[in-house]
């Protein structure tokens, strides 16, 4: 199952939930989280056939920033 990373302004909690309606209306997503401890707040994103512009497009519509990101864990 593939995995996008991005960095975003999600920030605590209240934030995620702000955005998990948005993100669950994504079809192919089967899980997401972000790493609130992350000082780019990386949003994980993963599933076997999302559109990677759907998520950027349900981040910005729930009023966040978000951008690909390259991450090396």
């Amino acid at each position: 199952m593939p995995t996008k990373k991005f960095k975003t302004n999600i920030n605590c909690g209240n934030c995620v939930k702000a955005v998990t309606g948005f993100l669950g209306d994504v079809p192919g997503i089967d899980h997401w989280e972000v790493d609130t401890s992350n000082p780019d707040k990386i949003l994980s994103v993963s599933g076997s056939d999302f559109d990677e512009a759907a998520v950027v497009e349900a981040v910005e519509d729930a009023g966040f920033d978000i951008h690909p990101a390259e991450v090396t864990n």
